[in-house]
């Protein structure tokens, strides 16, 4: 089958040159940074869902029994000052690349908050206050280009276990449900101007195929590609996922979408991330990334590694050539990403198999 050309073959071209010059930055944790402006509920609602509907589109949009306060996704929409005060402050850090405030802006997890006809808005608003961003600071660095990510979350749903321990072979959504979502959501991020798009925080492979199977599809549609990123998660140090594989079943199972990047994120600090970003490092054909906690949760569910902690630690995975894109997850801040940054300037980034420099995207 011929390949697709690139959607955006300039910013490809970029982006390939970065990465084989340096360790290019991700950002660093969105929710972290939202919590900060301690919003109530008026400030998620803002003005647009103040009365419980949304005159522009629906006539009622929300009902007003639902809470949104927690929706971090909808301020994209009803807060956008304050998305891009988060996007600006990871790129002042440092970033290169800035993930789109969409984790949860698929149809299914919209659900929660009886929002899912916003789907597809959510993630073209989160692109272009994104891009914007980008755009704006590559204006100012333009030796250093900044590059969006367009972010397709997990769902809240797992295709691959049972949500009832007494009924094992319950599932509470499809593989053709999840594709039909991530479809939607994938749509709005290329539309709002997403240089790469990036299935992340995975801990259910069924669902990551589900995306991977949407984006090969919508980009047959359209005629044109763009680069992926993957990245799984480890959920505890049992070394697996929650559907079960390790770091090198994993791999292995979503190769064949020919990855730009394929890394882990969240669930551990970066120290319990070490021994499956090695065997990522052994193994991968593409460029190895990853944004790991600031360590584990204490009992008040918050994170405690410093940003000198864990630049150090992620400094010695890129001195000891594991690393091609590295940032943070949950409880880093723009001084994480700022402190990480600075620990692995200079330092030679991963390099790819020689027979597949070529190929990788």
């Amino acid at each position: 089958m011929k390949t697709l050309p690139w959607l955006h073959p300039e910013r490809v071209a970029l982006l390939e040159q970065a990465l084989r010059q340096r360790i290019l930055i991700l950002d660093g944790g969105m929710g972290t940074m939202l919590q900060g402006h301690e919003l109530d509920e008026s400030g998620f609602r803002g003005e647009r869902f103040a009365h419980g509907h949304d005159g522009h589109a629906h006539a009622h949009e929300h009902p007003g029994g639902c809470d949104l306060k927690g929706n971090n996704d909808l301020l994209t929409l009803t807060q956008p000052a304050i998305i891009r005060g988060v996007h600006d402050a990871y790129l002042d850090a440092g970033a290169d690349l800035i993930e789109t405030n969409t984790f949860n802006s698929t149809r299914v997890s919209q659900a929660d908050y009886q929002l899912q006809h916003l789907a597809h808005e959510l993630n073209l608003a989160g692109a272009r206050v994104a891009r914007a961003a980008c755009d704006a600071m590559s204006a100012k660095t333009p030796q250093q280009p900044r590059f969006v990510i367009g972010v397709l979350g997990p769902t809240s749903r797992t295709a691959s276990l049972s949500p009832d321990v007494n009924d094992p072979g319950y599932r509470n959504i499809t593989f053709v449900e999840l594709v039909d979502n991530y479809t939607e959501s994938a749509s709005g991020l290329i539309d709002g101007g997403a240089d790469v798009i990036m299935v992340e925080t995975i801990f259910d492979t069924l669902n990551a195929k589900a995306a991977l199977y949407a984006l090969s599809e919508l980009f047959h549609q359209r005629g044109a590609r763009l680069p992926l990123m993957i990245s799984g998660t480890i959920t505890d140090r049992s070394g697996r996922t929650l559907s079960g594989q390790t770091a090198e079943a994993f791999y292995y199972s979503v190769r064949h979408a020919r990855p730009l990047s394929v890394g882990f994120n969240c669930a551990l600090g970066a120290e319990d991330l070490r021994p499956h970003l090695q065997t990522l490092a052994n193994l991968a054909e593409s460029y190895v990334s990853t944004h790991p906690n600031a360590g584990l949760p204490n009992a008040f569910g918050e994170y405690d590694e410093t940003p000198e902690h864990m630049a150090g630690t992620i400094g010695g995975f890129a001195r000891d050539g594991l690393l091609n894109l590295v940032g943070g997850c949950c409880g880093t801040t723009p001084a994480h990403i700022r402190a990480i940054a600075e620990a692995v300037r200079g330092v030679a980034p991963r390099a790819l198999p020689a027979a597949d420099q070529a190929e990788a995207a």
